[in-house]
């Protein structure tokens, strides 16, 4: 029986978004303000006799964030009032969406290398923040700067079915937020919170439902689902039955722990928010919705179009600045090589296997102050012709993000010189200097013609072509024999 219960998961996610004020005022929304109660007004503290007015920006990311979720829009929507007391909830209500959110039925593609799902979206609505508690001792503070911030609540369908599942969700619902630049998404500053709902039965079946609430990241997340599953798993193997109900999560124990019954919707007792008419998108909402290719999107095109490895892919995806400089630098490369696979070969290497590499060893990040895809196509190119070594490439990169990089110039001092003329030219000068090793050479000594290639490589600063220069440098020799 242990086998046929399977875990079916639904996320519950609020989502900070950094509109510069708040949802239903004019006061500042600002995450890293620390003085309490400095960003309130009579609105968002909740005062008698105050109307709000709704923040436009909110609406747009909201709408935005809707669309790249693949959502149906509605175009007529309106708040409500949901009921229930917290020292941090100064009107004893709330200010959210009900029947009529902004968004409804969409999705998200998991794209990764031991995982490909859609997760159903069931809807998405905006809604206003609570304050904050703060213990000391046996005190308690409250600080309103975070009330009324603008909040997006997506709540996803129970298509979920682990753990893994659930941290790849995320992961790509942070990616795509950030995408698209309507919140850092920053779990540790508090601006991404987590709820899940657990339940295990046979098959498709659903089970008795238990709410995790308030699990600040990701990390947390999954341990939570974890302990939940096995403990839920224990109960009904056991005969006992589980309880609906909301818990929370021990960080330190790892552990949940039940809080209270939990809540149906009857119990907010919600109704349309009188102080605001429905919420009409008209056409100059629309003209500022953020319309991008989503990183499923890429994902997909970038299997399509370029043949990589789902590995690779991810590593550039989770970089939005990395998927334009791939492709930049891929375009200008594949113009001068004409050569698909050896660019792709000569990019991914280079980029994900060292640049990327040496942007995680440096702590620098990579940005077209540092290194251009264009610089970055031409030191591949010079590569690819033989004119420089993988070595000296490493070296152009390091500098790149270190120093910056005259490309022009590192290519003039580093370039291989494989004219034959002019190495020739420093071959004869060479075995001018060192007539004695010439003589030993002629005597059979093969060490004395390591000694002049080393004495060619001092004089041209490691740039000979060492094949060009060993044939050249034995034909000179010969000649001197005669």
């Amino acid at each position: 029986m242990e086998n046929d219960l399977i875990p079916k998961i639904g996320l519950e996610i609020h989502l900070e978004l950094n509109t510069e004020t708040k949802l239903f005022c004019s006061c500042k929304n600002d995450p890293y303000e620390t003085e309490p109660n400095k960003n309130i007004c009579e609105i968002c503290t909740g005062q008698p006799g105050v109307l709000p007015v709704l923040n436009k920006k909110a609406v747009v990311y909201a709408i935005s964030l809707a669309k790249a979720l693949n959502m149906a829009i509605n175009y007529q929507s309106r708040f409500a009032r949901k009921h229930y007391f917290y020292p941090d909830l100064p009107k004893n209500y709330q200010i959210s969406q009900y029947d009529q959110p902004l968004g409804e039925n969409g999705f998200l593609e998991l794209i990764r290398e031991d995982l490909r799902k859609i997760i159903r979206i069931r809807r998405i609505h905006l809604e206003e923040d609570t304050g904050r508690n703060i213990h000391f001792g046996n005190y308690s503070f409250v600080d309103f700067n975070r009330a009324g911030v603008p909040l997006i609540e997506i709540v996803t369908e129970p298509d979920i079915r682990s753990s893994y599942e659930a941290e790849v969700f995320c992961e790509e619902l942070v990616l795509l937020i950030r995408y698209l630049g309507i919140s850092e998404a920053d779990a540790e500053k508090g601006q991404i919170r987590f709820e899940a709902n657990i339940s295990l039965a046979p098959k498709e079946e659903l089970g008795t439902k238990v709410e995790i609430k308030n699990i600040n990241s990701i990390r947390s997340l999954v341990e939570a689902i974890d302990y939940e599953i096995e403990r839920q798993k224990k109960l009904i193997l056991n005969g006992e039955r589980i309880i609906q109900e909301t818990r929370g999560f021990d960080d330190v124990k790892k552990s949940t722990f039940s809080q209270r019954w939990k809540e149906e919707e009857a119990d907010y007792r919600y109704f349309p928010e009188p102080d605001l008419p429905p919420l009409i998108i008209n056409e100059e909402i629309e003209k500022e919705i953020i319309l991008i290719e989503t990183p499923s999107q890429i994902k997909k095109r970038f299997e399509k179009e370029y043949g990589l490895e789902i590995k690779v892919i991810n590593t550039l995806v989770k970089d939005k600045f990395l998927v334009h400089f791939f492709e930049e630098s891929f375009s200008e490369l594949y113009e001068l090589t004409k050569n698909f696979e050896e660019t792709k070969k000569l990019v991914v290497n280079y980029l994900v296997n060292d640049l990327i590499g040496l942007q995680e060893k440096l702590r620098i990040k990579i940005d077209e102050n540092k290194l251009t895809p264009h610089q970055f196509a031409h030191l591949l190119f010079s590569l690819y012709k033989g004119k420089i070594s993988s070595k000296i490439v490493k070296e152009a990169l390091e500098t790149a993000l270190t120093k910056g990089l005259d490309l022009e110039k590192f290519l003039s001092e580093k370039e291989m010189i494989s004219d034959a003329e002019i190495l020739n030219k420093i071959i004869e000068k060479i075995i001018n200097e060192n007539p004695e090793a010439v003589n030993d050479y002629l005597k059979g000594t093969e060490e004395a013609f390591e000694y002049l290639i080393g004495k060619i490589m001092k004089e041209t600063k490691g740039r000979a072509d060492p094949n060009l220069t060993r044939f050249l440098l034995q034909d000179k020799l010969k000649n001197a024999s005669r």
